[in-house]
This record gives C-alpha cells, sequence and structure tokens, in this order.
C-alpha cells in the first residue's frame, strides 16, 4: 500500500488533487499557506479539474463538503462512504482519507480551514475536536432534510461570498464569524438527527479515538505517553505504534498539540499574562512554557499573541 501523503494547507490540496491549480478561486488574495487560513469553493469548480485515482492523504486541516446535486464516494477512516445530494460529510484532521469518485453534475461546497483560523472565530468557544461530526468515532456526515439544506446552503453559499468580498480586517472577521455559525448549526442539526449512532471501529481506532478522548481531559496534568497507556490497559510501545500507524505521528504528538492549542486560544481569547497562562496550564516555570511554545509554533507566546492582533 502506497503511503499516505500529508497535505498540509490549501496549496498542497491543489497540488495533490487538482490539474493546472488556480492560484486563488476569489477575486480577493491569494491563497494563504500558512497557519490560520480557510477555503469554501463551489464543487462544480474543483470537479472539471479534479485528478483521478490520487493517493490517499491525511489532511492538516479540517474539511466538510455539501452536496446539493450529484453525488461522491470517498474513503474516511476505514470505511467508503456513498453521499447524494441532500448530505453533508465532514473529513476530520489527520484522518485517512481518499476521494474515489465525484459525479459529473455534482454541485454544493467544499470547505477546508484550520485549527489557528477557528481560534480567531470567538472566545470561548467548543474546541474543534468536541464537535460530534469531528470525531472519528462518529458517523462522518449529515443526511440534511429538505427544511435544514436550505437554510445550510445558503450558509455556505454566505460563507463562499463573504471570504471572496473580503477587503478589510473587519470583512475578515465576518468570515470567521459566518464559520462558527456554521458549525453550530450543522452541530444542532447532527445532534437532533435520531439515527445518527457511533459506527463500529476496528480495535486500533477505537484505540485512537478513546487516547484522544483521554487527551482532552487529562492534558494539563498527564503528558506522558504511560499516564495514558496505563488507563487504556496497554503498554506504551504498544500506544505509540498504534497511534502512529493509524494517524502518522506519535502518541506524544496529540499531547503536546492538545496543550499548544490550549496555550494558543488563552493567548488569543484572554487577556491573562503568559505567566498566567503559564499556571494555567501547569508550567512550574514560565520560561520553559516560553521554550516549549517557541520549539512547537516557531514564536514566543507574546509574539504569537501580536501576530494575531495584528493580522485583526
Amino acid at each position: 500500500m502506497q503511503k499516505p501523503i500529508n497535505i498540509k494547507n490549501p496549496q498542497e490540496f491543489k497540488t495533490h488533487y487538482l490539474l493546472d491549480p488556480p492560484s486563488s478561486w476569489c477575486e480577493a488574495g491569494q491563497t494563504n499557506t500558512g497557519p490560520a487560513f480557510m477555503e469554501v469553493v463551489p464543487l462544480e469548480k474543483l470537479r472539471p479539474s479534479m485528478k483521478t485515482g490520487t493517493a490517499a492523504t491525511r489532511r492538516n486541516f479540517y474539511t466538510m463538503v455539501v452536496i446539493t446535486a450529484g453525488s461522491a464516494r470517498e474513503t474516511i477512516g476505514h470505511r467508503t462512504w456513498s453521499f447524494d445530494a441532500g448530505t453533508i460529510y465532514f473529513i476530520p484532521e489527520n484522518v485517512l482519507h481518499s476521494t474515489e469518485h465525484w459525479s459529473a453534475d455534482i454541485k454544493g461546497f467544499h470547505c477546508i480551514f484550520d485549527t489557528d483560523y477557528f481560534l480567531l472565530c470567538l472566545r470561548n468557544q467548543v474546541k474543534l475536536q468536541l464537535y460530534p461530526f469531528f470525531q472519528p468515532e462518529k458517523q462522518p456526515f449529515l443526511k440534511l432534510s429538505p427544511s435544514s439544506a436550505k437554510p445550510v446552503t445558503e450558509l455556505f453559499s454566505k460563507l463562499n461570498m463573504e471570504h471572496c468580498r473580503r477587503k478589510t480586517l473587519n470583512d475578515d472577521l465576518l468570515v470567521r464569524l459566518y464559520l462558527n455559525v456554521l458549525l453550530i448549526e450543522l452541530e444542532r442539526l447532527y445532534l437532533r438527527q435520531q439515527q445518527v449512532k457511533e459506527t463500529a471501529l476496528p480495535k486500533q481506532q477505537l484505540l485512537v479515538a478513546q487516547f484522544k478522548k483521554l487527551i482532552s481531559e487529562y492534558y494539563t496534568e498527564k503528558r506522558q505517553v504511560s499516564d495514558y497507556a496505563g488507563m487504556l490497559y496497554v503498554s506504551p510501545g504498544y500506544l505509540n505504534d498504534t497511534i502512529r500507524e493509524q494517524t502518522g505521528k506519535p502518541a506524544s504528538y496529540y499531547i503536546q498539540e492538545q496543550v499548544i492549542l490550549e496555550a494558543k486560544a488563552q493567548l488569543v481569547q484572554t487577556e491573562q499574562t503568559v505567566s498566567q497562562i503559564s499556571l494555567n496550564l501547569s508550567f512550574s516555570d514560565t520560561s520553559y512554557f516560553c521554550r516549549f511554545f517557541r520549539r512547537h509554533t516557531g514564536s514566543s507566546p507574546e509574539q504569537y499573541r501580536q501576530k494575531v492582533f495584528l493580522r485583526d
């Protein structure tokens, strides 16, 4: 089996999936290849240049696709799904994925965004991995009723329109707010749908889901892979090998990533000092926290905060 390709940003997405990809689908600006990006584009613009038979990928960002006409067949995790009109499907970050087929008449919207972009939306919002449709043990799709399909599609259309119109910082803030509204509305619909049930995961993928759930609960106090291996009744070596095999990254990456994401959230969404945030995250030494943050982001906590607010 060919090794999955890591797709880090919109430009890599276009290079992997599209023939002769455009620099941007919008008149406003170019594709952002760094952190804090979001792109939304009509499927009918994507479909004509889609490559066929591409290798499986792990996207380092989140994906939502709503189909208003036509059909698609996608492999997400361990299962291949067929989706038709009136369906929205989700591809969580770092989940094995491949596009098997899009019909020639497919229409709708394809939206990708990373965690950093989402952090800029609102203060004290739910973490992305807590949305049920971005959890690998849940069904990765939502079947829209006739009454819900129209407003959801309109939200995607509005997100696309505002993203392409943006010229000022306030315009970009409006785009982020639309993204947040869309996610909240989709969560409501997803939870309301009675037939949504947890899918039966293979043993290894279930272990990954359990591991990530434990991290979200204990990351401030437990930082070692052995801590989580003990709670899951497996050896640290087995846990690390399984996580790496299923996600392409070691177990320690997800523990550190959760700490970094929370640090970023507090830097962006609160006015607490770096020292206060360091204590919140159970670092006894602020200088060590700053070194840890820089090692994983390339910036100091203060530099990261300044960059965010300069962007805004």
